[in-house]
């Protein structure tokens, strides 16, 4: 309720409600540390420096690159499908918002260097990262569901494949008309 009623912040909320909940002892703090899934916590934490290499090394751009110039020739709708690919495909190792971070500013400067309109580039992305669906580590709810759900790497390919098929056949043809390039 605090998230859509004063706006507030997901984590803060949650944060906030596990505290009200040990205040008025619904919850011991014993109870609260054993809740937490340890290797969910590490595993995201060792994310991030991963993709921080990745930004400062030029290896995401090096990779970016590469699907400019094999796609480059197809147009722009085939260069943004490129784009979209390679941020679904880096979902698989990196959290989400660690590759949106990394990507949006190559989506950026490669439509800019194409001389064309950025917006449908940065949908693009925005719909390829909402869509990460292929590993535990793509998305925090992923990662949170993991453990208690007892799913394995592969449940999550199986399921997310056809939604990131799916999400790429319905944004490609309508990214262009709705924001014209």
């Amino acid at each position: 309720g605090s998230v859509i009623i004063f706006g507030a912040p997901i984590s803060i909320a949650a944060l906030a409600g596990v505290v009200l909940m040990v205040l008025t002892r619904c919850l011991t703090m014993d109870e609260a540390y054993q809740s937490i899934d340890w290797r969910s916590v590490f595993l995201i934490a060792a994310m991030l420096p991963m993709g921080l290499a990745m930004q400062q090394t030029g290896a995401a751009l090096y990779l970016a690159d590469i699907v400019v110039n094999l796609t480059g020739a197809y147009g722009p709708t085939a260069i943004l499908a490129g784009l979209m690919v390679l941020v679904m495909a880096a979902t698989l190792v990196m959290p989400s918002p660690v590759v949106a971070v990394i990507m949006s500013p190559i989506a950026l400067s490669t439509a800019i260097n194409l001389g064309i309109s950025p917006y449908a580039f940065m949908m693009g992305i925005a719909y390829a990262l909402a869509a990460a669906f292929l590993s535990p580590v793509s998305h925090p709810a992923n990662v949170l569901v993991m453990s208690p759900g007892g799913y394995r790497s592969m449940d999550y390919v199986k399921q997310g494949l056809p939604l990131l098929l799916l999400v790429l056949l319905v944004s490609l043809p309508l990214l262009p008309l709705l924001f014209p390039y």
